[in-house]
């Protein structure tokens, strides 16, 4: 039997970018409404001054400042009222000392104004005045023009993956067409004469396609544009064609299952078989997630995945790997990792970096990590688990109390 080379995480996260090097990301601007989830592919800089006028953030009365110096609950100050500002129009007049004029919230504010008393704390006197009965500072309840963003100003950078606040900031900026990374296309195989699909009743040593759409779902969650799913018998000549199929249309083929050395394991050599220069990593120093087979061919730019076939290992190792590998090319920034207390010991496989899912515990004094056991194979390991933590190679172990840094699923 041929023992695994294994390759550290990293050097085979090294390996996969190598590999894409040469390669570049297809990018293109697609509409404002349909770049959700993408990552920028390029800085994104203000054309003009966001706002484009000082504006109010409160219903109330612009006014000079230094006119409110004096106002107090009981001697309030009488300004003449010179108008009212309507929303969105020009303000269309110039305050000078002693006036005031309405102001909706996100109204403009008019020239000489620099302050806004909120409407709370004014009260009509006479035909034409209003007594004000709180101060402001310059500057108190506006926005000031530029103050969102300067014209020219950064306004998301490169590698930013678009959500609802960079959404409403683009659409701030007038940017309707927004310069992207398309997604990388991705197939995923499950392989074994034991699967059936989640809505048939599993018979005799059958159990249902687990992997299939948990991969799917980490995919689709993380950026990928999954094009192609199928689920095989473990056929060489079945699997082989379809490795053959995807790779003429996906950047990424992953199989699941028959990545090990079993005897209907037969990954690597299909791998070997369809790609050139092929297989270049049987094996990682990670637990859970060591059957790990990567692969690429040069012709078609796409790289191969063997996973394992248990689901825990299957999902850990495309997150360690591959969601990481999009990050890394489109320059994403990774999640923040939260600080937790470990809340029990945990083992580790020296010469392996041993990840650890765990659900987080809120405390008075920070979260606690506790961890879920259970092996690979169950996949209720990780629906408990809010994320995961990883122990080094060189470690045994923790003991209760260690700090961790939890990745977020």
């Amino acid at each position: 039997m041929e023992l695994l080379k294994v390759d550290s995480v990293e050097q085979a996260l090294d390996k996969l970018a190598a590999c894409m090097a040469g390669w570049p990301l297809e990018a293109g601007r697609v509409p404002l409404e349909a770049a959700q989830g993408l990552p920028l592919a390029q800085d994104v800089h203000t054309e003009e001054d966001i706002p484009g006028f000082a504006r109010s953030t409160v219903d109330g009365y612009a006014v000079l400042a230094k006119d409110t110096a004096a106002a107090t609950d009981s001697i309030p100050v009488f300004l003449k009222v010179a108008g009212k500002v309507e929303m969105g129009r020009l303000a269309g007049m110039t305050l000078t000392a002693g006036q005031c004029a309405a102001v909706p919230t996100g109204g403009m504010l008019p020239a000489g104004a620099d302050a806004v008393v909120m409407v709370e704390y004014t009260e009509p006197f006479g035909a034409s005045g209003m007594a004000l009965s709180q101060s402001v500072a310059p500057g108190e309840n506006v926005v000031q023009r530029g103050e969102d963003a300067a014209k020219g100003a950064l306004l998301l950078p490169r590698g930013r993956r678009i959500g609802p606040a960079e959404t409403g900031a683009l659409a701030a900026a007038g940017v309707v067409r927004v310069p992207v990374y398309k997604p990388l296309r991705l197939a995923v195989l499950s392989t074994g004469d034991e699967l059936v699909p989640p809505g048939q009743v599993p018979g005799p040593g059958q159990v249902r396609d687990i992997n299939t759409h948990a991969l799917v779902a980490l995919a689709r969650k993380n950026g990928f544009e999954v094009a192609h799913t199928a689920v095989l018998r473990d056929d060489e000549a079945l699997l082989e064609a379809e490795l053959r199929r995807a790779a003429h249309t996906c950047d990424i083929v992953a199989v699941s299952g028959g990545s090990s050395q079993g005897e209907k394991d037969a990954t690597r050599a299909v791998i070997d078989r369809v790609a050139s220069p092929g297989v270049f990593t049987h094996g990682l120093a990670l637990k859970p997630g060591k059957p790990t087979i990567l692969g690429v061919d040069d012709a078609s730019r796409t790289l191969f995945a063997g996973l394992p076939g248990h689901p825990v290992s299957a999902m850990m190792v495309f997150e360690l790997l591959f969601c990481r590998l999009w990050r890394r090319l489109t320059g994403t920034p990774e999640a923040p990792a939260i600080p937790a207390a470990l809340a029990a010991n945990v083992a580790a496989s020296p010469g392996k970096l041993t990840s650890w899912p765990v659900r987080l515990e809120a405390g008075d004094t920070g979260y606690r990590a506790r961890p879920i056991y259970g092996k690979s194979g169950l996949i209720t390991t990780l629906a408990g688990a809010d994320g995961y933590f990883t122990i080094p190679r060189n470690a045994e172990g923790l003991p209760a109390g260690s700090l961790v840094w939890v990745q977020l699923f």
